[in-house]
């Protein structure tokens, strides 16, 4: 049964539609954790020269692993920006006093980590450009450790969380499309711009089918990926041009083509492509790794910038905005509660591993190292904040007193 949101508007979204959201990124997490153990053990089983020449292998004109990272991540990205929009327009994002306390933290979640890497990678030119690593937060990795507590964890915070990873992804697409570019085709990039203004032509002139729009996605994404500019991004340009349109009584229309495309990718992004992903990179083969590649430089910043920076900026911000006034704790939550939400924000596994890709895409070593930081830096953070929510003491208001 849906239960309906009201305001002084009337009746607003169902709330099933959140629920749907939080349950089905929680259920994807569990199933991309499946999937990086399983990719793991394969890299270090007699199976291992079997994974990797498969990854290497060409299907027409790229190989499987281009495929994965240029071609179906446009997915992935496309999903990314309609709910950057959405959120914008008609969600946890639709104000400011909505926006000040998650795009804060998120800020802060970004520079810290981005400090953290370059204080140990600072006097070495070629790994700098990997600063951006820990900047990102796994949206799905962590609501799925948040779906392990059950409701000892607020619907607030998983909120809060939501809306702080959407305005993450927001800066890393920003980051891939300023500092993760090749050598840029100024043909290209010209015919992919026609393109986004005819895409919002046909927004302006109300065209509500979504034939029209995906058909030209398609020409986008082959444009976008011939200028120099990643692949991906194609699917952050069309998704801010697909319709949301207003609804009487309330913000906007469930069934308006953003709505209908949003839920037709959900399932598929959360439960195919995101894992085919983290399966095909996140396979790190031990052979010939010591422990000493721990102590490295570029697997120190990724990992401390993730354990230790998402902690520092995600919490010190959000706290200097509950503290001076600019926005409210989140309903029911305390401040452990925060501190272990926090810290599963540096769970970077998707967009960590997809930037580590980009900054390193001609350096497999390095690209090795940075892995290793990923895993260690998630998982040190996934299990520390799992443990603090676990014991954190949870805000429940007093009953209120009896009359006589």
């Amino acid at each position: 049964m849906q239960h309906e949101i009201y305001d002084r508007r009337g009746p607003r979204r169902p709330l099933s539609v959140i629920r749907e959201f939080l349950d089905n990124a929680a259920s994807g997490g569990l199933v991309l954790m499946g999937a990086a153990a399983l990719a793991i053990l394969v890299a270090n089983s007699p199976l291992a020269p079997t994974y990797f020449a498969a990854l290497k292998a060409y299907v027409g004109p790229l190989s499987v692993s281009h495929w994965i990272n240029d071609a179906l991540m446009a997915l992935f990205f496309l999903l990314v920006g309609l709910e950057i929009k959405r959120e914008m327009i008609d969600g946890q994002l639709g104000s400011w006093s909505r926006r000040i306390l998650p795009g804060v933290a998120a800020v802060g979640g970004m520079a810290v980590p981005a400090v953290i890497f370059l204080a140990f990678n600072w006097n070495d030119p070629l790994v700098v450009r990997g600063w951006a690593i820990p900047t990102a937060t796994d949206i799905a990795f962590s609501l799925g450790v948040l779906s392990l507590l059950g409701n000892r964890v607020p619907t607030s915070l998983k909120l809060f969380l939501t809306a702080l990873a959407i305005i993450d992804d927001l800066g890393a697409v920003i980051i891939i499309a300023l500092f993760y570019t090749g050598d840029l085709s100024v043909p290209y990039l010209a015919l992919a711009a026609g393109v986004v203004i005819a895409l919002f032509s046909m927004n302006r002139l109300g065209v509500m089918r979504l034939t029209p729009y995906l058909l030209l996605g398609l020409v986008l994404w082959y444009l976008v990926f011939k200028s120099g500019v990643h692949a991906t991004i194609a699917g952050v340009l069309l998704a801010i041009t697909i319709p949301l349109r207003p609804a009487p009584g309330r913000p906007d229309d469930i069934t308006s083509p953003l709505h209908q495309l949003e839920h037709g990718l959900q399932k598929w992004v959360t439960f195919l492509v995101i894992p085919i992903f983290g399966f095909a990179n996140a396979g790190v083969s031990f052979a010939g790794l010591s422990l000493g590649v721990l102590g490295d430089d570029l697997t120190l910043g990724v990992a401390l910038g993730l354990l230790v920076g998402k902690l520092v900026g995600v919490f010190g911000s959000a706290w200097l905005v509950i503290r001076f006034r600019l926005a409210d704790m989140p309903m029911g939550a305390g401040t452990f509660q925060l501190v272990g939400v926090s810290l599963l924000c540096g769970i970077g596994f998707t967009m960590s591993l997809f930037i580590g890709l980009l900054a390193f895409a001609d350096y497999p070593h390095l690209q090795e190292e940075v892995k290793v930081g990923i895993l260690f830096g998630s998982l040190l953070a996934g299990i520390l904040g799992y443990s603090i929510l676990r014991v954190a003491p949870r805000d429940v208001p007093p009953p209120p007193a009896r009359n006589g």
